[in-house]
């Protein structure tokens, strides 16, 4: 007698064949790529050019560009970049806000064969002068409105000033870039000028946020660029007729590589914004009649965060795709606005491991069910001892379902595969870093992600904290992500970051919160201690509380905790209002020097 399969089995039956067909969809598409084949960037803006040129490509404001007009600016970038020697290989840093000349010296540059460092905006003084350092670039292109920063800068290159929609007066021994571009041809340069180029030379240096450190140049080929767009185009299903929105910073991957990447593979309309406005936001959505947009850390808690209005879900939008929507903002965001499908994926600028969310699960950042085609895997890692268990044979454990590990990428056996592929960063002793190797069976390599992650039962993938913010209290791991998920409903807060410190004599770190809170709310120590230990057990109840008067950001909205965890709780250091937790008034009371020169002698019990 044959059994009939039940209802919950037809459904994993047909939610398997689906994965399966997307997945031989997504593979072929990528194994077209090959680090050795002669695929880059140049060649498809030109293609697009001679088979949409009329379309349009880029809109900024009331100005738009054809792809026509994109190829012919970065010819004009390419030819001028031949006439002063620029050859393949070469790098050329770029310094400049949103609008469209950055994609058209950027491409243009590539039609060379020359690489280009994207520089973080807001950067200046040394830290500017270690993102030059690591890129060693030829010459450096600013766009008039980093002036300001260029003149922070220790030594640079040769400089050349693109001029912004506003006057400005051209620093001494920089160059008019302006006035040179204006005289030189607009048709395709010869592709001799790149020979030699493959799919796997570098396009691009994209800097690291640096939440946790000093960002690194990170190497992104050609053949990434072109595998983005691709493989995005198949999840997000994108036509000629989609126009997305782009508000998130150009000199990084989120902004710069994966909607410029997707609307070029589309032939779709992109829309650029100077930088992103939480109360503008929805009217260009609705002016532009976008389809579809990216978003990154709290830019979608911002947008929640505005009055409501009675024309929120009045838009012809299809997707949102992005990572770093909490679950606690998931739902409120995806039901005000009513937005269809929101595509939270996982991956990193140099990671080698990527996984989309494709049927709007809230919290995941997508899931495996074909366990062999995938190279992503979970690791046991203790986080007291920052290393990853080993089993008797030498070989790293997998995590169980459920039970939390670092995120690691399996690196493709032969150099020749495009699939896992690790590019590292400017920084070989940086890259090395990021490799594990022996994970499995001898010889075998990993890329570290740095992210602790767990699965459900069903397949699903949450990411769960980063390797150095989760901190261990009182014999407990505690994750800073899931502590400020808990903390985010508490009145009058805008956002949560939390972190661990530093106690003098103390094992571990104790738990400790920033929190922003909204125009013209108070922070009440009692309300918020009762709050916290109704949800929270008590080692993972924050020990410490700071007030901020503004959240420290990086460029892509993900909250920096460096220097936070540095000043600790130390009134002298921390120059905002500081609060204890005090078990015997069951309150926060204000952190004053004689409460800290307590908890350090022991005498304040945490």
């Amino acid at each position: 007698m044959v059994r009939t399969p039940s209802g919950g089995e037809r459904v994993a039956l047909r939610e398997y064949v689906s994965e399966a067909r997307m997945l031989a969809k997504v593979i072929g598409r990528i194994v077209r790529y090959r680090p050795t084949s002669k695929h880059n960037m140049a060649e498809l803006l030109e293609a697009r050019a001679l088979e949409h040129g009329g379309r349009t490509a880029v809109v900024f404001g009331d100005e738009r560009f054809t792809y026509d007009d994109w190829n012919a600016r970065a010819n004009r970038v390419a030819h001028w970049g031949r006439e002063r020697g620029l050859r393949r290989g070469d790098c050329v840093a770029l310094l400049m806000e949103n609008r469209p000349e950055f994609l058209f010296v950027w491409s243009g540059l590539a039609k060379l064969g020359v690489v280009t460092a994207l520089v973080n905006t807001n950067l200046s003084g040394r830290a500017l002068d270690h993102a030059l350092a690591a890129a060693r670039p030829v010459r450096l292109v600013v766009g008039a409105e980093c002036l300001a920063h260029l003149a922070t800068v220790s030594k640079a290159p040769p400089t050349h000033v693109l001029r912004d929609r506003s006057p400005y007066s051209l620093p001494s021994g920089a160059h008019d870039l302006d006035l040179a571009l204006a005289p030189l041809p607009a048709s395709n340069p010869d592709p001799g000028w790149r020979r030699g180029l493959r799919a796997g030379d570098d396009l691009l240096y994209i800097y690291t946020s640096g939440t946790t450190g000093s960002p690194k140049a990170a190497r992104l080929s050609h053949l990434r660029f072109l595998a983005i767009g691709d493989v995005l185009s198949v999840f997000v299903d994108t036509t000629p007729d989609d126009v997305l929105y782009d508000v998130l910073p150009l000199y990084h991957t989120a902004g710069g590589v994966m909607l410029p990447a997707l609307s070029l593979f589309s032939a779709a309309t992109l829309v650029i914004r100077r930088k992103f406005s939480a109360s503008s936001f929805w009217d260009d959505i609705r002016r532009h009649r976008v389809t579809g947009f990216q978003y990154i850390g709290e830019l979608c808690r911002y947008l929640i965060a505005q009055p409501p209005r009675p024309d929120d879900r009045q838009h012809h939008l299809r997707f949102a795709v992005g990572n770093g929507l909490r679950p606690d903002v998931w739902p409120a965001f995806r039901d005000r606005f009513g937005i269809p499908r929101i595509h939270e994926f996982y991956g990193a600028t140099e990671g080698n491991v990527v996984l989309m969310n494709l049927d709007n699960r809230v919290g995941a950042v997508g899931r495996v069910l074909i366990k062999p085609i995938s190279n992503a895997r979970i690791i046991r890692y203790d986080v007291d001892r920052d290393t990853h268990p080993r089993d008797r044979k030498g070989f790293c454990i997998e995590a169980t379902r459920g039970e939390v590990g670092e995120m690691i990428g399996r690196l493709p056996f032969t150099k020749r595969m495009a699939l896992g592929r690790f590019e590292g960063y400017t920084s070989g002793a940086d890259s090395e870093k990021k490799v594990l190797h022996g994970v499995f069976r001898k010889g075998d390599a990993w890329f570290r992600t740095g992210d602790l992650m767990r699965q459900d039962a069903r397949g699903y993938f949450y990411f769960v904290d980063r390797i150095g913010d989760t901190y261990r209290w009182k014999g407990e791991n505690v994750s800073t992500q899931e502590v400020a998920e808990l903390l985010a409903p508490f009145p009058g807060v805008h956002m949560a970051n939390v972190y661990g410190a530093r106690v003098e004599g103390a094992d571990g770190r104790a738990g400790m919160v920033a929190l922003l809170l909204h125009e013209g709310a108070r922070f009440d120590g009692e309300s918020f201690y009762a709050f916290v230990t109704e949800r929270l057990p008590r080692y993972a109840c924050p020990a410490f509380v700071r007030v901020q008067l503004e959240a420290d950001l990086t460029g892509t909205f993900k909250l920096r905790k460096v220097d936070l965890q540095k000043q600790g709780f130390d009134p002298g250091l921390v120059g905002e209002p500081l609060f204890a937790r005090d078990d015997a008034t069951r309150a926060y009371v204000p952190l004053t020097r004689e409460v800290h020169d307590a908890i350090c002698s022991g005498k304040w019990a945490l």
